[in-house]
């Protein structure tokens, strides 16, 4: 029934979701389904949304609400998958009449034949249904790089957090699986591996933790040059996963670890195993044993009962840990959270206080960084053209896609994937600009 239809896809919230995206765009087109990128063509369209915090669910209804506009045009089926519907369906399925289809994060598998029903006059109710459907991938990144999802949920309880409410337990794929899905992406110039919690991958499913084997065995497949790290929680980074960033010549130096505040109190109460002295003596021995590793984290400002001094104290943190790249969100109170009910809310005027003074550190301690690179040459992949700008656009070793700045360069020629010399002429505090050694010469 719905072969040879047009599709649209949105996709909101994480690289996560991203990739639960791919999946279903390869469910459709293996029912020769077409894609296109003009919503307004469109005849089904799908929103992957995201829920993890209450700003994130405003933008997936608003995004909901705007797909339904289409109906006065080409559309004629609007189905909502993803995290909203995974964890408020009951309240979702009578309120939000626009749509017509609604499944879970797990319900892939169900996604053909809950569209059919659709057009059969039903309004289709399928979360909680379904299992995965991983058999293929259709990437919407540039074809050069691509993201690899080596588990789903989590169980570290973080007490801010809905994702084990959103996405269950921890639940690691299986390294055969994972591995034929990485030969099956093609030539890519970058792996990115994520999860909630990559360092913790294989205990769940095999007994014992096996991330520093898979990352050898994704690292020796033919058609990657690279693999990159993101979500490594400290207490789970140990010396054999160290000495692989430091020996593996395929695996980027590079490691995004979310520690969240700096301060044992709040960490306690946010349920963090960590403690200020024990990161700090991680980030000295990443930089002791993997010289120029580049560590991103991401930070909370304004969690319940957070005084100034914890806030200045986070501040002094930064100062002290000099991250290569960072990130800050103001606390949001998310529902059936151990947070949530705690005492000493503050105010959110006072909340995006803190993250703007947390910022203007960070970009003290990023122009500090950046600074050292003018007049220097360093290597950048090739992501493409910037139009706007008129010249390429790519990344450094210490630039993650979406989440880090970025590499602006002139040169003669430069193809997507590729990797060019560029020697820097000046940055801003976030990005670099420059031209290819080649015509800088």
């Amino acid at each position: 029934m719905i072969e040879n239809k047009t599709f649209g896809v949105i996709s909101l919230g994480c690289d996560k979701n991203r990739v639960d995206t791919e999946h279903m765009l390869a469910v459709l087109e293996e029912r020769g389904c077409r894609r296109t990128s003009e919503l307004s063509r469109a005849q089904i369209l799908i929103v992957n949304t995201c829920a993890f915090l209450n700003a994130a669910r405003k933008e997936s209804i608003d995004t909901i609400l705007e797909g339904a506009s289409y109906k006065d045009g080409c559309l004629e089926k609007l189905v909502v998958t993803g995290c909203l519907p995974e964890k408020f369906i009951d309240e979702l399925f009578p309120a939000l009449t626009e749509a017509d289809v609604f499944l879970g994060i797990s319900d892939g598998d169900r996604l053909i034949d809950a569209i059919e029903r659709s057009y059969a006059g039903e309004r289709v109710n399928a979360v909680h249904t379904g299992g995965e459907d991983r058999r293929g991938r259709v990437l919407s990144t540039p074809l050069h790089y691509a993201y690899l999802k080596i588990a789903d949920g989590c169980y570290n309880h973080c007490t801010y957090c809905l994702i084990p409410k959103i996405r269950g337990k921890y639940r690691s794929y299986p390294m055969e699986e994972l591995v034929a899905e990485a030969e099956r992406l093609g030539e890519l110039s970058e792996l990115i591996l994520v999860a909630q919690d990559t360092t913790r991958y294989g205990e769940d499913l095999y007994g014992e933790n096996r991330f520093v084997e898979l990352i050898r065995r994704l690292t020796a497949l033919e058609n990657i040059r690279a693999v990159r790290l993101l979500y490594c929680y400290p207490e789970a980074i140990g010396d054999e996963l160290i000495a692989e960033l430091r020996d593996n010549p395929k695996l980027i130096k590079y490691i995004d670890i979310p520690l969240q505040h700096s301060e044992d109190r709040v960490l306690k109460l946010m349920n963090r195993r960590g403690r200020r002295a024990d990161n700090l003596e991680l980030l000295a021995r990443l930089r002791r044993e993997v010289p120029d590793i580049a560590v991103r984290s991401t930070f909370i400002a304004g969690f319940p009962s957070e005084t100034e001094e914890e806030s200045e104290a986070l501040a002094s943190f930064l100062r002290e840990a000099k991250f290569t790249n960072c990130g800050f969100f103001a606390y949001s109170k998310e529902p059936d959270t151990a947070a949530a009910r705690m005492k000493g809310h503050l105010l959110q005027r006072e909340k995006n206080r803190r993250v703007k003074m947390l910022y203007a550190v960070q970009k003290e301690i990023s122009n500090a960084f950046l600074s050292t690179l003018v007049g220097k040459t360093v290597e950048v992949m090739c992501d493409g053209v910037d139009y706007d700008r008129q010249c390429f656009v790519g990344r450094a070793y210490f630039q993650a896609p979406e989440i880090d700045g970025k590499v602006y360069f002139h040169a003669p020629h430069a193809s997507q994937g590729e990797l060019c010399a560029v020697t820097i002429k000046k940055q801003d505090g976030y990005d670099l600009y420059g031209a290819s050694a080649e015509e800088s010469i």
